[in-house]
């Protein structure tokens, strides 16, 4: 049968295939899969023709491609002339399907890939479409249940195909990855080592997570490490000699072995002789290639045997440009660790939560308390600055293109808090709730409030000496079967008195995969363009590049900065959780690295260090804020000290005031005015600059403020 992670796309309050419809042609509609014991299904005819795409990167609109649906598999290409030139495939039985009957549209969420598609033309061929789709899935579905092994071997980047009479079936133009196990019959002890080999090469077709290379990695070192359990005491090396690989698949398995060459030189040393003389010779040069590989950096924060060619002048980023920091601040001593550790959330089914909003906004969902995380979203847009030294080196840099280099990988910098983070969502704020962050040691003060309620707009404002920082952002999060986008609309901005200059850039998107099983994990991607709008003199684009399987691309990011005429004066590379590195490698040098996590974050939502300061509250601290600080928020403190019961009890509790208050105000006809910020002429959140100043004198002591919690 299938596993229980691919058949979580059955929903029972759904359409079971035949044709039915909800009342409400506006929302997204679940397709159910097959139900009950695999049996006979009749194959399908094939549908072909043209649909609408929207293009993977964000923002970027739709395409015209033409599609074709055989047996199960998707596959699409420019035009249908050029149906043998693939563009990429999807196996509609492994992905969850949702349509929308008013805007003819169709998505399916494979985990990988969220694929938007629609029809532009008429509801008959809408219609048509749906229910070619409904049949090829269940088909498939079917197909996979009685033989699970094509679900492990399926690879839609491939172009093999195994042997039809294998039990797995030929699916033209996208199965198999290169090491299909076809054994000789001359090694009949393989039987018993086929399931263990079989697990090493599972993960090539189902990439649930951003370490699914090291994972691999690591599974071949371990049967490596057993070999003698493996093949009767042969070494995995000589296993090597019995597979029956395509040229192709050679030059994946030498790409591998030259990677865990650097990681596990032991295993590299156990290929055998015999197995070496069964590589073509054409590719016997891939063993003395050398190729370039960023790889993580150590948890101590220092370069790795593979990057010490690498230059790292990482301590040019140096503190002592901080603004009102430096050796004459007393730096207050902060807690290292939170009072409790993170709860359990087993207990949640998430689809009884979202299998009725697919395709919805999220943020207009109640979810309960044991997934949420003990920070709230104004207290993560102060996580964007943790790495302000950046700003600080750049407003004492005067070459114009350097400064670039050292705003973008601030930008860049941003989403580095986000790795670890994806297993838990921050509180949602409430209208008018604030959150301040003093912090002389780091030579900044920033302050962010809530400054609308539908739709959710977050303002902050951060300054210091050597920079300013500001941005007003909405948030779009829609859920899609299996994965999560967060579409993050709004402007950053950023100005360096020494120069005058005015940096504005986007975000781009953000998808949480495995919502509903096996672990979570957020990549971005898209492309981030960053201009001095003072200057013309430069610009900067930054790639943020998506994963793909058996891409070494996970988290990268890829940047340069050009002159007026296009002309490309700084290049950049790296990976977002990790570091940034400027130039060409061996020369390349280490512009910014990621500092180190706290031994125990598993343990504590993933937090660094900087996030687990940022709810702190201690009593000198206590009389200098308003009521509305974050850090008063009862639901919020209760999940913090592991007081779940006490945690929901005060979230459900704080948002009946919240609506309370907004049907008060409608009932007035009042609308809601920002404390803090102010609105400007191009409907952008500017600070109104007067909440250090109330801080100060009279104190929010005396300031009347609604009631929030």
């Amino acid at each position: 049968m299938l596993s229980n992670r691919k058949m979580t796309s059955v929903s029972p309050t759904h359409s079971d295939g035949s044709a039915s419809s909800l009342s409400l042609q506006d929302s997204w509609e679940i397709i159910e899969g097959l139900k009950g014991n695999p049996g006979n299904i009749q194959e399908p005819e094939k549908q072909e023709g043209f649909l609408l795409k929207r293009r993977k990167w964000p923002m970027k609109g739709w395409q015209k491609r033409y599609f074709l649906l055989e047996k199960g598999i998707l596959k699409y290409s420019k035009r249908g002339a050029d149906k043998d030139k693939l563009h990429g495939c999807i196996d509609v039985g492994l992905s969850v399907m949702s349509i929308k009957k008013k805007t003819k549209a169709i998505d399916l969420d494979t985990n990988d890939n969220i694929y938007h598609l629609k029809e532009m033309k008429s509801q008959q061929l809408f219609d048509d479409w749906v229910s070619k789709l409904r049949h090829h899935r269940v088909f498939r579905q079917n197909e996979i249940a009685m033989y699970p092994h094509e679900r492990l071997l399926f690879h839609p980047s491939s172009h093999l195909s195994p042997n039809p009479n294998d039990s797995m079936r030929q699916v033209p133009g996208c199965v198999s990855p290169p090491a299909s196990p076809h054994l000789h019959t001359s090694h009949p002890n393989l039987s018993t080592a086929e399931a263990n080999i079989q697990e090493a090469f599972a993960f090539l077709d189902s990439p649930d997570s951003p370490t699914d290379a090291n994972r691999l990695q690591e599974d071949f070192c371990r049967l490596a490490n057993n070999s003698e359990s493996l093949v009767s005491g042969r070494p995995l090396g000589s296993i090597l000699g019995i597979f029956e690989f395509p040229e192709e698949g050679w030059v994946w398995w030498l790409k591998l072995c030259h990677s865990l060459s650097h990681t596990q030189p032991s295993f590299f040393l156990s290929v055998s002789n015999e197995s070496r003389a069964s590589i073509p010779d054409s590719m016997s040069e891939f063993f003395d290639a050398q190729e370039y590989q960023l790889t993580s950096s150590s948890s101590e924060n220092e370069a790795s045997d593979d990057d010490s060619y690498i230059s790292d002048v990482s301590d040019s980023v140096s503190m002592d440009n901080a603004g009102s920091g430096g050796s004459g601040v007393q730096v207050a001593r902060r807690r290292t660790t939170l009072p409790s550790p993170q709860p359990s959330s087993s207990s949640v089914s998430l689809w009884n939560i979202l299998k009725n909003n697919i395709g919805k906004d999220l943020s207009k969902v109640a979810m309960p308390v044991q997934l949420n995380e003990p920070l709230n979203t104004l207290q993560r847009l102060c996580e964007e600055v943790e790495y302000s030294e950046l700003l600080d080196t750049a407003n004492h840099t005067q070459d114009p293109y350097q400064r670039m280099v050292y705003v973008a990988t601030f930008a860049v910098s941003a989403y580095a808090s986000s790795y670890h983070r994806a297993g838990s969502k921050p509180f949602n704020p409430v209208l008018g709730e604030t959150y301040e962050c003093d912090r002389p040691d780091k030579g900044f003060r920033f302050i962010a409030e809530q400054v609308s309620h539908h739709p959710p707009v977050s303002a902050c404002h951060c300054d210091s000496n050597n920079f300013t920082f500001w941005q007003d952002v909405q948030w779009k999060n829609k859920f899609w079967g299996k994965s999560m986008e967060i579409v993050r609309i709004g402007t950053t901005h950023v100005t360096l008195p020494a120069f005058g200059d005015h940096y504005e850039w986007n975000k781009v998107t953000s998808c949480i995969h495995n919502i509903l099983s096996g672990q979570r994990w957020i990549e971005h991607y898209g492309e981030m363009s960053i201009k001095n709008t003072s200057s013309d003199a430069c610009q900067c684009k930054v790639t943020f590049v998506k994963a793909r399987s058996w891409s070494s691309t996970v988290n990268e990011i890829e940047g340069m900065v050009t002159d007026t005429g296009g002309r490309v004066i700084h290049t950049f590379f790296g990976k977002w959780h990790e570091g940034v590195y400027q130039g060409v490698p061996p020369s390349a040098i280490c512009i910014w690295r990621a500092n180190p996590m706290p031994v125990d974050q598993d343990q504590y939502y993933g937090f660094t260090q900087f996030a687990v300061e940022l709810n702190e509250l201690d009593a000198a601290l206590k009389p200098l804020l308003p009521p509305t600080d974050t850090r008063f928020r009862l639901d919020q403190r209760c999940l913090e000290e592991g007081n779940i019961e006490g945690a929901e009890e005060q979230k459900r509790r704080i948002e009946e005031l919240q609506r309370g208050r907004r049907k008060v105000l409608e009932e007035n006809n009042v609308t809601h005015k920002p404390r803090f910020f102010k609105k400007s002429k191009d409907d952008t959140w500017l600070s109104s600059n007067v909440y250090w100043e109330q801080r100060k004198n009279p104190r929010f002591s005396r300031e009347d403020f609604p009631v929030l919690w």
